[in-house]
């Protein structure tokens, strides 16, 4: 089980990253709400520069999206409801001009993302591993949005239906210690 060195929300504590899917599907009204906690997220200037792409199971938007998926990432989101292209806008939209924080502000949306789906009793995992040039083509993405990520997302499964180099990664993680990642005043 994890261990906080503070006290802290549950919900926090325990969200994690499973792999295991059920391959049900996910109504809108499961889905939505998803994206709904993360439109609240936190923006330099109000930007809001996070956008999500997204196919559902079954449709040809989820297979152009699996087929981006590094063969590892295949083998265990095979099983996913839902598959979500994450972008952010480069630049405010209110004057043209380079935002500096948007790849922050939009993992600020995937977490609110992640936490209300962890919520729902739902599987949000996000990845890396995926084909990002390929990506933009697909899902023409203009020139001024950067990709960021995918998220599999979907209805809890069974440990045991996953491939076996799947099963091993299947547990929640820990975390560095507050002594390696916070620092008074200066890079220590």
């Amino acid at each position: 089980m994890r261990q906080s060195e503070y006290p802290i929300e549950p919900l926090i504590l325990n969200r994690w990253s499973p792999r295991a899917m059920s391959g049900e599907t996910l109504t809108d009204e499961e889905l939505l709400p998803l994206f709904e906690a993360a439109r609240w997220a936190p923006s330099s200037y109000n930007g809001q520069p996070w956008r999500f792409i997204y196919g559902k199971r079954e449709t040809d938007h989820w297979k152009a999206l699996f087929e981006l998926l590094v063969p590892f990432n295949q083998s265990w989101a095979n099983k996913s409801a839902v598959l979500v292209l994450v972008i952010s806008h480069k630049v405010f939209e209110h004057n043209g001009k380079p935002s500096v924080t948007h790849s922050f502000d939009t993992g600020a949306a995937w977490q609110n993302l992640a936490l209300e789906g962890s919520a729902r009793g739902l599987v949000t995992h996000g990845m890396q591993g995926f084909d990002y040039e390929k990506a933009k083509e697909v899902c023409r993405v203009p020139d001024d949005y950067q990709v960021e990520a995918m998220i599999a997302i979907g209805k809890k499964g069974k440990k045991e239906a996953l491939p076996a180099e799947a099963q091993e990664k299947e547990a929640p993680s820990m975390r560095k210690p507050l002594s390696e990642i916070v620092m008074k005043g200066v890079f220590t």
